[in-house]
């Protein structure tokens, strides 16, 4: 499983969940997937995840870092 976030939010135009990950804004178009239950929007997301993570290493790009909770 991967450590990167997910942030899972319901449109009501589009009747679907759709998919943000924080740590890809500034290098994908976001939302980045979707789903119509919450679980498929999920697994949407972690297959994105993994599809840029490869993409980013065989292109020899930087990959991002995942975020952690700091806990004061």
């Amino acid at each position: 499983m991967n450590q990167y976030s997910m942030i899972i939010q319901w449109s009501n135009e589009d009747r679907l969940f759709l998919v943000t990950i924080p740590e890809f804004e500034d290098r994908v178009i976001m939302p980045c997937t979707h789903g119509k239950t919450r679980e498929e929007a999920i697994r949407n997301g972690e297959e994105v995840i993994e599809m840029y993570l490869e993409s980013w290493q065989a292109e020899g790009q930087s990959i991002p870092e995942p975020s952690t909770l700091q806990i004061a």
